[in-house]
């Protein structure tokens, strides 16, 4: 061998021979040797995570790997970029230990991060666009844009954005909401007088990550609000990230000035994983939870979970629960009790009049109590209107019982009122979309 380097690649060409393609494109090829000194193979891996996963399970490969090379078993020394940077800024007296930052104060989100994200091919796009825009805010894509269906691994893609700018630049001003609780922060600011502070702890953010942006459309005072705070900020150069279910242009009551400038930077979609990144994400989180899971059964599971990342990551917790309190190891059954399991714990929770109020009020700019109450303003009928048609839409019940939930109206009132609607709906494609948009709403969360 000319150099370690021409080693390496021997070694590597052995162990992608010798293993899953995606375990080995997730493990193995992230590595990067060093040096052949001293009778020792020292290679290198990004973090600490990465290098206990190797060690744990690629040591015995990675040792069959050199002999089969070299024709000897060198001592294989992992070190990280992690322990090299620490070792090269130390902390001292004048310079205190950098703090883990923490998003909304909320520890658990730490846990997600660009390191234990599988990629495969329905997601490196997002995968990639998300890094660069970690790696430099404002300076690669923004703003970014990312969609895709749930349990996909949207909002760990944006954790994992905050997670590693938090860890590469200091003092920095980081704001993360979600569309509805974005809309109930205005309607509570400009109930109690406090516009400004609203204003300025959006308008001053340095990176602004938005969740679930979808739940702002339709709603005409929020949409005004978010335009000038977008500007605002995309105006001073800050980065600005946004999650949805669905692309800018299918947000059907989304006002067109935001649908254009959501569209102005990069927009990358999240599709259900693949049958290998299906089986790595298994792997991944039965490596997390220190559990066994065999091949054929994590081949068993990800042929059946399909479309949710969420749900595969249920089932090998619940396979986990059985080993511990049933001391039940992996088997096909238990499988089977894990996936079927998840998948009535995946079943939508039901509709309740409650949460179709809340949503109408988000809408129309009101209160669930107004919409029950007996004010007769145009505003609040209108939403009286629209709430008892999206009941009767998504709950099918009778209309004397939607009356009883309306304070007691009698039948004749909850059918004009739905008449109304449709007559609406019928004349006026904007507010056809508006109602559109609210059962979708409700039926998606």
């Amino acid at each position: 061998m000319e150099s370690f380097l021409d080693a390496w690649k021997s070694v590597s060409d052995y162990c992608k021979d010798h293993m899953h393609e995606v375990a080995f494109n997730v493990w193995i090829k992230i590595i990067k040797p060093v040096s052949l000194e001293d009778g020792q193979a020292v290679l290198s891996v990004r973090t600490r995570f990465q290098k206990d996963i190797i060690e744990k399970n690629y040591m015995d490969l990675l040792n069959s790997a050199f002999e089969q090379t070299l024709g000897f078993q060198p001592p294989i020394v992992l070190i990280t970029e992690e322990d090299q940077k620490e070792g090269q800024a130390s902390p001292s007296e004048d310079q205190p230990p950098r703090q883990t930052k923490v998003l909304n104060g909320d520890r658990s989100t730490l846990e997600y991060t660009f390191d234990n994200f599988i990629v495969g091919a329905s997601n490196k796009f997002a995968y990639a666009a998300s890094q660069a825009v970690a790696t430099n805010p404002a300076g690669a894509y923004n703003p970014l844009f990312i969609y895709g269906g749930s349990g996909l691994g949207k909002t760990h893609l944006l954790y994992a954005i905050c997670n590693e700018i938090y860890k590469n630049f200091n003092d920095i001003n980081i704001v993360y909401i979600k569309g509805d609780d974005f809309t109930n922060e205005l309607v509570e600011a400009i109930y109690n007088k406090t516009t400004n502070s609203f204003h300025n702890k959006y308008r001053q953010a340095d990176v602004l990550l938005v969740d679930d942006i979808q739940f702002i459309a339709g709603k005409l005072q929020t949409q005004e609000e978010f335009f000038h705070t977008f500007d605002s900020l995309f105006q001073a150069g800050k980065q600005i990230v946004l999650v949805s279910d669905r692309p800018p242009k299918e947000i059907a009551t989304l006002e067109e000035r935001l649908r254009t400038r959501f569209e102005w930077g990069l927009l990358a979609d999240v599709q259900p994983p693949d049958l290998e990144t299906r089986v790595a994400i298994i792997k991944r989180k039965a490596e997390a939870l220190d559990i066994a899971i065999p091949d054929e059964l994590c081949m068993f599971i990800a042929n059946r979970l399909k479309t949710n990342i969420r749900q595969l990551e249920g089932a090998v917790k619940k396979m986990k629960a059985y080993q511990q309190l049933a001391g039940e190891a992996p088997s096909i059954l238990s499988a089977q009790n894990a996936i079927r399991d998840v998948l009535n714990d995946n079943q939508p929770i039901p509709v309740t009049i409650d949460r179709i109020l809340t949503e109408v009020s988000r809408t129309c700019m009101v209160t669930p109590e107004e919409i029950k109450s007996n004010k007769r303003s145009a505003q609040i009928s209108n939403a009286r209107q629209i709430a008892i048609y999206v009941v009767r839409e998504i709950t099918q019940m009778s209309q004397s019982a939607i009356g009883e939930k309306f304070g007691g109206r009698d039948h004749s009132t909850i059918n004009y009122a739905i008449q109304q609607v449709e007559k609406n709906m019928q004349k006026d494609p904007s507010y056809r979309a508006t109602i559109d948009d609210i059962i979708k709403n409700i039926r998606e969360k």
